[in-house]
């Protein structure tokens, strides 16, 4: 399919914020309990329709809870049907994609909100510090997760700049793998923004490319304090990491949590990785003919 690089619009329209997200249910009655009273969202709207004019398309509720901010969370009840299994949610991580996030303002907020769901009976299935997030998840009677969250930081230029280029590198290789080309893994997207970031000659050490952001902090401070590792500012808010030949950071060691751990290399590389599992990452230099 062919695509146009750059649209030309005649007006810029701007969006206000969620409206409302929407799901099917098949459990009403738990899951009016479980928003309304369980977690304290009004219902603040409901429409009741003779299907939607398909012979086909059952009769069904459609009902709205007050989600803050002028947003709701609604749902479609479809009276006399059943289930159907492609709607049954699943514990598989590409179900769990699909979830809903709510902000709260502060840590404060979500130690309160934690509080709440584990009063009120609800399963905790963890808490977690991502990059610029902490939230707590569990699930809805459905089997929907649902994410409470508040950010740390806010996003910053220089993070819609890192973000482009994340796109930018995984759009080639995804157009690339159309021709038979291999992506299957994240290195190849770090590689080939590092490749652009680098702007010297060949070199025989191994690169780190990290955003100047307190989630990744620690990979500089450990960098400098170890002989042999070298760190640049560059433009557009990156710090490099040189190492010879390569480099070696433990995670334990530097305070990291897993979650951002694994997003470590998010800002490139330059060389291979040798090794990147829970505890320790070990990156060799690049190899040049």
């Amino acid at each position: 399919m062919n695509r146009p690089e750059k649209a030309t619009f005649l007006s810029h329209p701007v969006l206000r914020g969620v409206h409302h997200t929407a799901r099917p249910t098949w459990k009403l009655e738990d899951t009016v309990h479980f928003y309304r009273d369980l977690l304290g969202l009004p219902l603040v709207h409901a429409i009741s329709a003779k299907g939607w004019g398909p012979a086909n398309h059952a009769d069904f509720l459609h009902f709205f809870f007050d989600s803050g901010n002028g947003s709701t969370i609604a749902f479609f009840y479809y009276i006399g049907t059943e289930q159907p299994e492609k709607h049954i949610p699943t514990d598989d991580y590409q179900d769990r994609a699909t979830h809903t996030a709510w902000l709260v303002s502060d840590a404060n907020e979500l130690k309160e909100w934690r509080a709440r769901v584990e009063q009120a009976g609800i399963p905790l299935r963890y808490q977690v510090r991502h990059e610029v997030i902490e939230s707590i998840y569990f699930n809805d009677p459905n089997g929907y997760p649902i994410e409470i969250t508040y950010q740390t930081r806010p996003f910053e230029e220089k993070d819609k700049g890192d973000a482009m280029r994340t796109l930018e590198a995984a759009i080639e290789l995804e157009r690339a793998s159309r021709d038979g080309a291999t992506f299957d893994s994240i290195e190849p997207v770090w590689q080939r923004k590092g490749d652009r970031l680098n702007d010297s000659e060949p070199v025989t050490v191994a690169s780190v490319f990290v955003l100047d952001v307190p989630e990744f902090s620690a990979l500089v401070e450990a960098a400098d304090a170890t002989d042999g590792y070298k760190t640049t500012r560059l433009n557009d808010g990156y710090i490099r990491i040189d190492g010879a030949p390569g480099i070696t950071f433990e995670r334990k060691a530097l305070g990291f949590k897993p979650a951002v751990w694994y997003g470590a290399l998010t800002g490139g590389l330059v060389g291979s990785i040798k090794q990147f599992d829970t505890d320790k990452l070990v990156i060799n230099p690049a190899v040049h003919s």
